[in-house]
């Protein structure tokens, strides 16, 4: 009987929680919002998206042509969300990615910070500054603002790259684990994700064994 793994799909997760605290802007003397940044690329809040209708069309088959081959069909699941947040090697990836970004994110508070006490000064002398002068000022802050904005984009961008490049190596990582375990074990099939799953064939912890043991 052929053996079938289904797929890890590929998929950049993670978000960017609370970043840089930043400073103030000009004539009206806005506030920008504190931020901060993290690198849990692997956190999700739903699971990976699987092809759930192609996986349960295949299981259907291979179970009823079961009787026919004299045996049944031998069937796994791994849940994928754990595998990509949880084990080593996932979080190994997050603390380089932490270690990696930590010095332009520190650059980029330290910016903030300067916009927004110099936002605040000229709040404060705005009442005795000569037109020019507030004018001046207004410019520069404008300035620097403008550079952080850039400056922070960019850091976004790579940020984002870096993660997508991470995943996509645990991904083929996980992808090599399972295909081993169901070669070794003589699956037939290996679902990604379900609604309900027998712990009895739930092999997410093998893999993440697995995992650990290939990290070290």
């Amino acid at each position: 009987m052929k053996k079938m793994v289904a797929k890890l799909p590929m998929r950049s997760t993670g978000k960017i929680s609370q970043t840089l605290d930043t400073g103030a802007s000009l004539g009206s003397h806005r506030q920008i919002p504190q931020k901060r940044y993290d690198y849990p690329f692997m956190q999700t809040s739903t699971p990976l998206p699987t092809p759930f209708a192609a996986a349960a069309l295949a299981a259907a088959a291979l179970c009823a042509t079961a009787p026919a081959l004299a045996q049944p069909a031998r069937i796994a699941v791994v849940n994928s969300e754990l595998i990509l947040r949880d084990s080593q090697p996932a979080r190994q990836a997050q603390n380089s990615l932490a270690q990696e970004f930590a010095e332009r994110d520190g650059e980029l508070q330290d910016t903030a910070r300067k916009i927004r006490a110099l936002g605040d000064k000229l709040g404060k002398d705005a009442a005795v500054l000569t037109d020019p002068d507030r004018q001046r000022r207004q410019r520069e802050v404008v300035e620097m603002d403008r550079e952080f904005q850039r400056k922070q984009r960019e850091f976004r961008e790579d940020l984002q790259q870096r993660r997508n490049e991470e995943l996509a190596r645990l991904q083929e990582r996980a992808r090599q684990a399972i295909r081993q375990l169901a070669e070794q074990r003589g699956y037939d099939l290996v679902i990604q994700d379900a609604v309900y799953v027998n712990p009895r064939i739930d092999i997410t912890d093998d893999v993440m064994k697995a995992l650990n043991a290939s990290g070290k």
